[in-house]
């Protein structure tokens, strides 16, 4: 069998290129209830998208998690989707244009994320979730992991976090490759089927695996969980689906209303 250029990756680079302890990973994530509602964004269809208003409305909804998007401007860790500023930040009163990675951090502070909020840092998004759910984060561009993994290190041993209130997840596999090893849960995000994840999750020493909903079939989820993973789909609005999902066995779904994701 061929080798994955992750498993090449990790043997040139090693297993991992973040200076966290070795240790195993905790165990929040099997403490958690059977199906997980996670806002997705924060709560994106109840305010505007990774904002801290969004967090805190996702939480106040009853989400077990909240995920976001984070990316490096200036050595700062933003917490925004895309590459681009015009989506989110670029109506006629905003002004938001360009590129993300192009924009000066004090420039992005200016601008209006919708409703008046601003793109808040990963620390202000960590001090407005204080423990109360699990925080998701996913790595959206390059040299992500190491400044998302000090954070998360500098909560752990002086805010009273541990590494299981945290998920770390990603499409990017070299960003999860530096944290392989390490004590903060990995998920692996894939855009198409992740059919082959199984040496991957492996190589990572993943926790969970996130598919869309129709890549996620019995056979798969019979395969993760036999591998101790965990199954999230993305995103998933209407409730019918997300029912169907659940009773098919998945593990909980990522959602821009975190309600229609609780049952009894």
């Amino acid at each position: 069998m061929a080798t994955s250029k992750i498993e090449k990756y990790l043997a040139v680079h090693g297993r991992r290129m973040v200076n966290l302890p070795a240790a195993p990973k905790p165990a929040r994530l099997a403490g958690m209830p059977d199906f997980l509602s996670i806002g997705h964004r924060g709560a994106a269809g109840h305010a505007p998208e990774n904002t801290l208003r969004a967090v805190r409305a996702g939480i106040e909804l009853g989400a077990h998690a909240v995920e976001i998007d984070v990316q490096l401007v200036d050595g700062r860790l933003v917490v925004f989707h895309d590459a681009t500023l015009g989506r989110t930040t670029g109506g006629r009163t905003t002004g938001g244009r360009g590129r993300l990675a192009r924009t000066s951090f004090a420039r992005l502070r200016e601008l209006d994320a919708g409703g008046g909020e601003r793109i808040p840092t990963l620390e202000e998004v960590c001090d407005a979730v204080d423990r109360r759910v699990l925080l998701q984060i996913e790595l959206k561009g390059r040299r992500t992991a190491a400044p998302v993994a000090e954070t998360i290190a500098r909560r752990v041993r002086i805010g009273g976090w541990s590494y299981g209130d945290f998920l770390v997840s990603s499409f990017h596999r070299r960003e999860l490759a530096r944290l392989a090893g390490g004590p903060i849960p990995l998920g692996i995000l894939f855009a198409k089927s992740p059919a082959r994840f199984p040496r991957l999750a492996s190589a990572l020493g993943a926790a969970s695996i996130h598919c869309r909903p129709e890549y996620a079939t019995p056979a798969l989820l019979a395969r993760a969980h036999e591998r101790g993973l965990k199954v999230y789909v993305f995103t998933v609005n209407d409730r019918r689906t997300i029912a169907r999902l659940r009773n098919l066995g998945v593990d909980g779904v990522f959602t821009d209303y975190p309600e229609r994701a609780l049952f009894p």
